[in-house]
């Protein structure tokens, strides 16, 4: 094909002008990423001169050249002025920081605590200035909830309110859906759902008002089933399908709801060891001994030191959590999502894009590697077969032994020896081979 300089000229020029138009105004980030975005752009041109009809190369390369503009444009924020923000869960992590962050920038902050006297609201009432109130609640007491509304409102009579960070979490459980007990479903979507819910509707008149923001700390658990976050990751969906609700449902108010899908940080809670250990002793102590005979005490402790373990990729730095929920704040346009942290750009391309077993077995290995339960472990006669089905496994014949054959290529993890083990139903034989049932053979065993 000919080469057709003029029209990529002209997609050049309106780029330029572009660019230009954002220096005089300050606008413009340069540096590495403006030379790379060039960089891009070039090859891009270079391909569309070779493969694309004029017209359409010139749409394309004028488009990717405005969208790359555009992201290299400099977040304009709004003045911070005599604004107001409540901010809830402020007694440790990604609260006590923003908290913080907000009054030495100026905003009058009202920050919710479970207790007055706790060490983070201790360290928020000696570093910050007397702008910030420090308020008890507890989001499972609608008493609570009813007293700082009622306060809120006496507070900002003069200057309204502009934002309300929705940070308070609970989780206070690492375990398979069916070992979690039910009262921590209920206790996680109290505060993470309910929770969220009273307050925020409480707020609406307020943020109408003021054609503010709304902010909400949910979790990349609630986009994707994280092993053993079922409880917790349930809450977050929940929340954040809540949140995209409003978000449609205030568009004509002008009221802007972000949230933050953080990666994995060490705030106090997730870092407190032995307040884990406590709750796994709980979990062993309640558990029902129907289901500690299936699943075995060696399980949940294999399931307890793989998530502590876990937690030695997590970030000691919270500032860009803090940093979204700030932006979220004062940004002329905030975003819908926010996905401060490490890895989160991977992890969401693998659960859109790739096949679902890949994605299982990412989230599987990747995050907390799984054992398995007693009754699947191989020696554990008649724990799956059917009544009057194939007897359990033997040394001589490693495997399982189901009555109903699975799906090709289904991930089967924590076999002790994944080459040599064999799954035998009724209907055929298969082999297990890193990690993955394949056909062997046919017949019965």
């Amino acid at each position: 094909m000919e080469r057709w300089p003029w029209p990529s000229g002209g997609a050049w020029l309106l780029v330029a002008a572009r660019a230009l138009l954002q220096l005089l105004r300050s606008d413009l980030r340069l540096g590495r990423p403006l030379l790379a975005a060039l960089a891009l752009l070039a090859a891009l041109d270079w391909l569309c001169q070779r493969l694309l009809p004029p017209p359409a190369a010139l749409a394309v390369l004028a488009a990717a050249g405005w969208i790359a503009l555009s992201r290299l444009a400099r977040p304009q924020r709004l003045p911070v002025a005599t604004r107001a923000v409540l901010i809830t869960g402020c007694d440790s992590g990604f609260g006590k920081e923003t908290a913080k962050k907000l009054d030495s920038m100026g905003f009058t902050v009202l920050a919710t605590v479970l207790e007055l006297n706790s060490p983070g609201a201790i360290e928020l009432r000696t570093c910050c200035s007397p702008r910030l109130k420090l308020l008890q609640m507890d989001l499972t007491k609608p008493g609570d909830i009813s007293r700082v509304l009622e306060f809120t409102k006496a507070h900002t009579t003069s200057t309204g309110l502009w934002g309300l960070v929705n940070n308070a979490g609970h989780n206070d459980v690492v375990a398979d859906a069916e070992l979690s007990p039910v009262a921590t479903f209920r206790s996680c979507m109290e505060v993470n759902f309910f929770g969220a819910l009273e307050l925020t509707k409480g707020l609406l008149p307020l943020l109408r008002s003021s054609r503010g923001r709304i902010v909400t700390v949910g979790s990349p658990a609630g986009d994707m089933p994280y092993p053993c976050l079922g409880a917790y990751g349930t809450s977050k969906a929940a929340v954040a399908l809540l949140m995209d609700t409003f978000s449609c449902e205030l568009l004509p108010w002008g009221v802007k709801v972000s949230i933050i899908q953080p990666g994995c940080f060490k705030t106090e809670s997730v870092r407190n060891v032995g307040q884990w250990e406590k709750r796994k002793q709980l979990l062993l102590a309640n558990l029902p001994q129907e289901l500690l005979q299936a699943y075995g005490k060696d399980y949940i402790e294999h399931l307890h030191g793989q998530f502590l373990r876990s937690l030695r990729l997590a970030m000691s730095d919270l500032s860009p959590v803090v940093d979204a929920i700030t932006d979220a704040l004062l940004a002329a346009r905030p975003r819908r999502r926010y996905y401060p942290g490490q890895g989160l750009g991977l992890m969401y391309f693998i659960h859109y894009y790739l096949p679902e077993g890949l994605r299982r077995r990412f989230l599987q290995v990747f995050f907390i590697s799984h054992c398995l339960p007693r009754a699947l472990q191989p020696g554990q006669p008649g724990q799956l077969g059917r009544p009057g089905g194939p007897p359990g496994p033997t040394p001589s014949s490693p495997g399982l032994y189901v009555s109903e054959p699975p799906a090709e290529g289904a991930i089967f993890l924590g076999l002790p020896n994944p080459e040599e083990s064999r799954l035998l139903t009724e209907g055929g034989r298969w082999r297990i081979r890193q990690g993955c049932l394949a056909r062997w053979g046919h017949g019965g065993s």
